[in-house]
C-alpha cells in the first residue's frame, strides 16, 4: 500500500483572511492546526545550514514535559554535521518528503518518505538532502532514561512500508499501529509509531493514562474528544495530550486516518524532582 505524507507546510496568510482559526490551548490539550505553522513561526537552529522548523513541542511549555517535536525542512544541499548538541538525547526521524543521506556510525543510509531512523545518546550521525526538492522529515529527541541492568538501545533504520501494522483486537484491522520500537524491549524509554484507523473506524472508548502524547495528522481526517472536546483535526494538525487526559477518537473518509504517534514508556514515575530513578 502506498501512503501520503502531508508535508506542505510555511506560507503566509493573506490579509483578507479570518482571524478565526482552530487553534487552541487548555490545561489538558493542545491543538496546533497546519495552519499555525506558517513562515512566522518557523526557526533556524545551529549547525543547521539551509534548514528551518517549526518546534511543535517542547519540555516545559505545560505540556511537553519529556520530549521535544521539531517538523524540519532541508533545502537541496543543506544538514548538518553537528545535529544533536546533547550527548544525553536520544532521537527518532520520520521522512515525509525528499530524499535524504543519513550517515550513522560511519555507514550511509538513503532516507525517502516513510523512512524512520532510532538514534540512541552519543550516536554519532549525520544528515544531508541528498536530492533535488526539500527534504522534510520529523525530529523527536528525550532525554534517555536509564535503569538498571538495561544498556541504551541499538540505533537502526526501517520504514513505514518494512513493519507490518499490528491490529487492535478485534478490530478486524480497521485500528492498527506499525510499532518501529519492539515493545517487549524496555531498554526504549519512547515508543514512536504510526496508528492507523480506516474511515469509520473508531478508538471506542475514553483512553485515560499515565503516557504523554505528541500526535501529528499525517494523513486523512478525524475528530478526536480531548478531555472534554471534540475537535475536528486534519493532515498537517499536531496535537498534545497531557498525562491522563482522556482520548478517544474516530476516523472520517475517504481515505485512512494516520498520525505520527509519541509516548514515553517502561519507567518508574519519578517520585521526587531531581531525584534518580529506580
Amino acid at each position: 500500500m502506498t501512503h501520503s505524507y502531508f508535508s506542505a507546510l510555511g506560507g503566509h496568510a493573506p490579509q483578507d483572511q479570518l482571524l478565526t482559526g482552530r487553534a487552541v490551548f487548555t490545561e489538558a490539550y493542545a491543538v496546533l492546526p497546519r495552519g499555525t505553522m506558517q513562515d512566522i513561526t518557523a526557526s533556524a537552529l545551529p549547525h543547521w545550514d539551509r534548514t528551518r522548523l517549526w518546534i511543535l513541542a517542547r519540555p516545559l511549555s505545560g505540556f511537553a514535559e519529556t520530549f521535544s517535536h521539531y517538523v524540519m525542512e532541508v533545502a537541496p544541499g543543506g544538514g548538518s554535521e553537528r545535529p544533536e548538541p546533547d550527548p544525553e538525547a536520544e532521537g527518532a526521524l520520520f521522512v515525509t518528503a525528499g530524499t535524504g543521506t543519513l550517515a550513522l556510525d560511519g555507514a550511509e543510509r538513503a532516507l525517502a518518505p516513510g523512512s524512520f531512523a532510532y538514534l540512541p545518546p552519543g550516536t554519532d550521525w549525520t544528515l544531508r538532502n541528498s536530492g533535488t526538492d526539500t527534504l522534510s522529515f520529523h525530529w523527536l529527541r528525550k532525554a534517555w532514561e536509564p535503569a538498571p541492568g538495561l544498556e541504551a538501545p541499538d540505533a537502526f533504520v526501517t520504514s513505514d512500508a518494512e513493519v507490518a501494522p499490528s491490529p487492535m483486537a478485534g478490530t478486524e484491522g480497521r485500528w492498527a499501529t506499525t510499532r518501529f520500537m519492539d515493545p517487549a524491549d524496555l531498554r526504549h524509554d519512547m515508543h514512536v509509531t504510526i496508528v492507523t484507523l480506516e474511515p469509520g473506524a473508531v478508538i471506542p472508548f475514553m483512553e485515560t493514562h499515565v503516557m504523554e502524547h505528541g500526535l501529528y495528522v499525517l494523513q486523512g481526517k478525524g475528530v478526536y474528544r480531548l478531555n472534554r472536546d471534540w475537535v475536528e483535526v486534519e493532515a498537517g494538525d499536531y496535537m498534545w495530550l497531557r498525562a491522563f487526559c482522556p482520548q478517544a477518537c474516530y476516523a472520517g473518509g475517504p481515505e485512512p486516518f494516520r498520525y505520527l504517534l509519541y509516548k514515553d514508556v517502561n519507567r518508574h514515575p519519578r517520585l521526587r524532582p531531581f531525584g534518580p530513578r529506580g
